[in-house]
C-alpha cells in the first residue's frame, strides 16, 4: 500500500462487542479491523450492566491491534486522517469529575430496572393524566425504561454515592460515546472533552428536539442537575485530538448513535428512505428530512444526523423491536432446538410454512408501536403436527411481523408508503429470513453488500468533517452489488397472516399480572 493512501478509523462500540475498523478514506473499502467481545453483568433478572473501565480498555485494545494489522499490510498509522465514534445508545455511565473514576457500572439500554421509576414519574404528571407521551412534544420520546434519563434518575434515587456526588457537583454523565471521547482526549488528568452529539443526546429524554439543547423543563421533571451534562455538538466536526492509544494526535471528527450511523452508511440521506438493522433487537429509521414528524402511532422522533454545527439537523422516525436476533438465541439456549445459529436457515427451510404457528417474543414487554411493558411472550397455534422446524420458522416470521407493525405506523404518520427497505445487521446473512421479510411486508428488501454499515456511516461522517467538499453519496461501490428480495406471495395471503399475528399480539398483552396490579396500563399510543 502506498503511504499516500488516506485512512479513516471507526470506533464501533456495540452491546456485545467493540471494534476498530480502518477504511480507505471516503470509501466503503475495509482495510482491516480488530474486534473484542464486551461481557455483560446481570445482577438481577432484567438488569444489564457493563464495566465502563473494561469497555474503554477493550476499545483501546481494538484500536492498537487494528493499527498493528494496518502496518503489517504496508499501511502507515500516520495516514489515518480522522476517527469517528459510533456506539450503543441510551446506555448510561456516571463518573467522578475530578478522578475520572466510574461511580457505578454502565446501565445498558435494554436494562428494565427503571419500571418503578417510570411508574413514579407518571404519577407525578400534572392533572393526573398519566399520559406516557406527556414529554413527547419536547423530546420526541414516550416515558419508557428504554431511555437514558430514567436510568440516570434511578442511579440518583438508589445509589447514595451518585446522589452525594450529584449534590456536590462532582458527577459527569454520559452515554457510551461521551465516556469514550472523554477518555480518548485525555480524561480527568489531561483535559478530556465532555461532549455528546445530537443523535445520542436525542435518546436521553433531556434534549429539546427542536433547539438541540438540554431543556430545563425536562431536567426539572426528572429532578436532574444540568451540571452533570456534556456539551451537545453536531455529528460531524473536529472535536479534538486523541491523546491515548496508537492513534495519538489524530482528530476525532464524528459521533453518531449506532442506528443513525447505519442510516448514513445505508445511504438513506433523503426524505422517505428507510433502513432496518437486525441485531439483538431490530431498529428501523425513516428519514423525514428537516421536518420534525410527531408520531401518533407509537413511533419515536429522533435526530438522524447533523453534518456540521451550522447545518440543519436531519430528523427521523424510529421504531424499535426489542427482541429480534435474541429470540433465536433463546430457542438455542433455553429450548435447545439447535446448537448453532448457523443452523437456523437450513432448519427453517425444512418446512414450507410455519403451520399456522405464531410466536410473539415479548419477553420483557413490547416496544413500538405498542409500548406495553406488561406484555409477555406467547406461542399460538400449536397442534400435534407442530415440530421444532415450524417454531424456528415462526420465530423468523415474528421479527418480520414486528417490522410490518412499524412500517405501517410510519406510513400512517408520513402518508408515503415505502417502496424498498434497506437492511443490514447480523441476521441479514439469512436469505430465507429476508425473503420472508419481503413477503410479509410486501415491499422490496435490499441487503447492503457490506456488513459494516454502522462503522461505514460514522467513517464517512468523520471524513466529511475534514474534507467539506466530500460528498457522502459519492465514492461508494456501485449499488448493483446489493442483493434484492421481492415479494412472491399474494396480498390476500399476506394480510390474512398479518391478521393472525395481530390476534397473537392481543393474547400477549396484559399477561404480566404482577405488573398489572399497579395499573395494567395499555400503552398503545
Amino acid at each position: 500500500m502506498s503511504g499516500k493512501v488516506k485512512y479513516v478509523g471507526a470506533i464501533d462500540e456495540g452491546t456485545s462487542s467493540a471494534r476498530f475498523i480502518i477504511f480507505k478514506a471516503g470509501t466503503d473499502e475495509v482495510v482491516c479491523y480488530h474486534q473484542v467481545e464486551v461481557p455483560s453483568i446481570y445482577p438481577q433478572e432484567g438488569w444489564v450492566e457493563q464495566d465502563p473501565v473494561l469497555i474503554y480498555d477493550i476499545v483501546k485494545t481494538c484500536i492498537d491491534e487494528a493499527c498493528v494489522k494496518l502496518e503489517k499490510l504496508g499501511g502507515n498509522v500516520k495516514d489515518i486522517v480522522a476517527v469517528g465514534v459510533t456506539n450503543q445508545r441510551e446506555s448510561v455511565i456516571v463518573w467522578n469529575r475530578h478522578t475520572g473514576e466510574p461511580l457505578h457500572n454502565a446501565i445498558i439500554w435494554l436494562d428494565n430496572r427503571t419500571t418503578t421509576t417510570v411508574d413514579d414519574l407518571i404519577e407525578s404528571i400534572p392533572n393526573n393524566s398519566k399520559n406516557i407521551n406527556y414529554l413527547k412534544p419536547l423530546c420526541g420520546l414516550p416515558l419508557s425504561p428504554y431511555f437514558s434519563a430514567l436510568k440516570l434518575r434511578w442511579l440518583r434515587d438508589n445509589v447514595p454515592a451518585v446522589k452525594k456526588a450529584m449534590d456536590h457537583g462532582d458527577v459527569m454523565f454520559g452515554t457510551i460515546d461521551s465516556w469514550l471521547i472523554y477518555n480518548l482526549t485525555g480524561g480527568a488528568k489531561n483535559g478530556g472533552l465532555h461532549i455528546t452529539d445530537v443523535t445520542n443526546a436525542s435518546r436521553t429524554m433531556l434534549m429539546n428536539i427542536e433547539t438541540l439543547q438540554w431543556d430545563p423543563h425536562l431536567l426539572k421533571f426528572f429532578g436532574l442537575p444540568n451540571t452533570i451534562l456534556p456539551k451537545i455538538v453536531s455529528s460531524s466536526e473536529v472535536y479534538g485530538l486523541v491523546k491515548d492509544t496508537d492513534i495519538k494526535g489524530i482528530p476525532i471528527t464524528a459521533c453518531l448513535g449506532d442506528q443513525q450511523a447505519a442510516l448514513v452508511g445505508q445511504q438513506c440521506l433523503h426524505r422517505g428512505q428507510a433502513k432496518a438493522t437486525y441485531g439483538t433487537g431490530c431498529f428501523l429509521l425513516y428519514n423525514t428530512g428537516t421536518a420534525i414528524v410527531t408520531s401518533s402511532h407509537g413511533l419515536l422522533t429522533t435526530v438522524g444526523y447533523q453534518f456540521g454545527k451550522d447545518s440543519n439537523p436531519i430528523y427521523a422516525l424510529e421504531g424499535s423491536v426489542a427482541i429480534a436476533g435474541v429470540a433465536l438465541t433463546w430457542l438455542r439456549d433455553n429450548l435447545g432446538l439447535f446448537e448453532s445459529l448457523g443452523q437456523v436457515e437450513a432448519m427453517a427451510r425444512l418446512v414450507d410454512n410455519s403451520l399456522d404457528v405464531y410466536f410473539v417474543p415479548a419477553f420483557s414487554g413490547l416496544y413500538a408501536p405498542y409500548w406495553n411493558q406488561e406484555a409477555r411472550g406467547v406461542i399460538c397455534g400449536l397442534s400435534e403436527e407442530t415440530t421444532s422446524e415450524h417454531i424456528v420458522r415462526a420465530t423468523l416470521e415474528s421479527i418480520c411481523f414486528q417490522v410490518r407493525d412499524i412500517l405501517d405506523s410510519m406510513k400512517k404518520d408520513c402518508g408515503i408508503p415505502l417502496a424498498k427497505l434497506m437492511v443490514d445487521g447480523g441476521m441479514t446473512v439469512n436469505s430465507l429470513f429476508l425473503q420472508l421479510q419481503s413477503d410479509l411486508v410486501g415491499i422490496n428488501v435490499i441487503r447492503s453488500k457490506i456488513a459494516e454499515t454502522t462503522a461505514l456511516g460514522v467513517a464517512l461522517a468523520a471524513y466529511r468533517a475534514i474534507e467539506p467538499s466530500f460528498n457522502i453519496e459519492e465514492g461508494l461501490s456501485a449499488g448493483e452489488e446489493r442483493i434484492k428480495y421481492k415479494p412472491i406471495i399474494s396480498e390476500n395471503e399476506r394480510d390474512m397472516r398479518y391478521h393472525k399475528w395481530k390476534m397473537a399480539v392481543e393474547r400477549s398483552i396484559g399477561w404480566d399480572t404482577s405488573a398489572a396490579v399497579s395499573g395494567n396500563r395499555d400503552l398503545f399510543d
